[in-house]
């Protein structure tokens, strides 16, 4: 059922309603120069904000709002089920090329990527007096996504024009690394560089909806790790930051998704009280 859910989503994130929704901030990875984009993209932003918050000392309210709001319902759901750019990988991996592995270690780089490209060097550059969009390294200017969903399109068309390439060297050389690192690794942005995924990752150990591991249903049969394509080994930590909620993992049985504070657990179903030793049926006798 995910990828038709993840199909559907594309009709949100890739309907042109007009540019006035590009005011209004996403809770996907998703490309505000996009021809097709509807929404602004957060982690954009964000960068931007964080440039003019040394000068004119502006917080997005609306984007806070909305992340902190989706973080703490679902988590990293969004992730694994909503995200164009998480299902572009999914399908560059559908790809039947061998596959490799990361340590779970990587994940750490998100949030690298999170406070010193989309926040800490916006907001330095902009204390110099230097504007988001005149900053020749920021978030903006190396993100696969902004290559691929507006450098590729924008200069296929200048291409066809004959007016040339219009992408950078940089920008192409970006989108060809990411693409063929999406072949031979499962979501390699979602694991190692995207900042919008970690900061919602942050959020699972605490959202309403989280995941449950049932131990008594658990007969050991590895199929929760054999399923995850982010390596997590969910029978021994759910909830952890690694985690996309795809819900894969929950085929097992022993792994059940839940709506309630990750902190609460449910009574586990009584069992008949055994009788007493002394207690007997009740004699029958003749006749009754």
């Amino acid at each position: 059922m995910r990828p038709w859910v993840q199909t559907g989503m594309l009709v949100v994130w890739l309907a042109p309603l007009g540019r006035w929704l590009h005011g209004i901030p996403g809770c996907v990875f998703h490309c505000y120069s996009c021809p097709l984009s509807s929404f602004a993209c957060p982690v954009g932003v964000a960068a931007n904000y964080a440039a003019l918050l040394p000068v004119v000392w502006e917080v997005p309210y609306l984007l806070i709002g909305l992340l902190l709001l989706v973080g703490a319902v679902s988590g990293s759901l969004v992730c694994g089920w909503a995200c164009p750019f998480g299902f572009l990988q999914d399908l560059l991996s559908k790809v039947p090329t061998p596959k490799l592995l990361l340590p779970g270690w990587v994940g750490w780089f998100r949030f690298v990527v999170l406070g010193g490209l989309v926040l800490l060097l916006p907001a330095v550059l902009g204390f110099r007096g230097i504007p988001f969009e005149e900053q020749t390294i920021s978030i903006c200017r190396l993100c696969p996504a902004g290559a691929l969903e507006a450098g590729l399109p924008y200069s296929a068309q200048s291409l066809l024009a004959g007016q040339g390439w219009m992408m950078s060297g940089l920008k192409t050389g970006i989108l060809v690394t990411f693409v063929l690192a999406a072949l031979f690794i499962h979501r390699p942005w979602c694991r190692v560089l995207c900042p919008l995924g970690g900061f919602l990752a942050l959020f699972n150990r605490f959202s309403l909806f989280h995941l449950r591991f049932e131990a008594r249903q658990c007969v050991a049969c590895n199929l929760c790790r054999s399923r995850c394509s982010m390596g997590v080994k969910v029978d021994e930590r759910v909830n952890v930051t690694g985690c996309i909620r795809c819900l894969e993992c929950t085929t097992c049985g022993a792994i059940q998704p839940a709506f309630a504070l990750a902190g609460s657990q449910t009574a586990p179903p009584s069992s008949p009280s055994a009788a007493p030793p002394d207690a007997a049926l009740p004699e029958v006798k003749k006749g009754d």
